[in-house]
């Protein structure tokens, strides 16, 4: 069973202005739909049965482009979200993202994943949108 996926797209914008945009957590609620609120420390992440306070953790690093979300439910459960901003020609990005399998039980993981994914695909339109506009 698959516990995660890759996903990247083209952002027509140099390197260190997506990766500025990326790294500041509370841009989140802006391109993403999980997260209603996010800050340095804490998010309000979206789910089916309505928000959730959540400890986010930002790790990231300007000279290797790389942003990383460590979440903490309540329950004490982690999930994480790791992501990468390169150069490309022109310019030009690419941010890639690999989404892990949410903190779920085995028997709705790969369910979860699935709409997570399609999920992810739009948010990186709409993030590709916000940063060329």
């Amino acid at each position: 069973m698959k516990t995660h996926d890759v996903q990247s797209i083209s952002i027509a914008k140099p390197r260190s202005e997506v990766f500025a945009y990326i790294a500041n957590p509370e841009n989140l609620p802006k391109w993403t739909n999980a997260f209603k609120s996010a800050d340095a420390e804490s998010a309000e992440l979206v789910t089916p049965n309505g928000a959730v306070p959540i400890r986010l953790e930002t790790r990231a690093s300007a000279e290797h482009g790389t942003v990383d979300w460590i979440m903490t439910f309540p329950d004490g459960s982690k999930g994480a979200a790791y992501s990468r901003v390169t150069e490309d020609v022109s310019d030009t990005s690419i941010y890639s993202f690999v989404l892990m399998a949410p903190p779920v039980p085995l028997e709705m993981l790969e369910g979860a994943l699935e709409e997570q994914k399609k999920t992810l695909a739009k948010e990186l339109v709409s993030l590709q949108a916000r940063l060329e506009a």
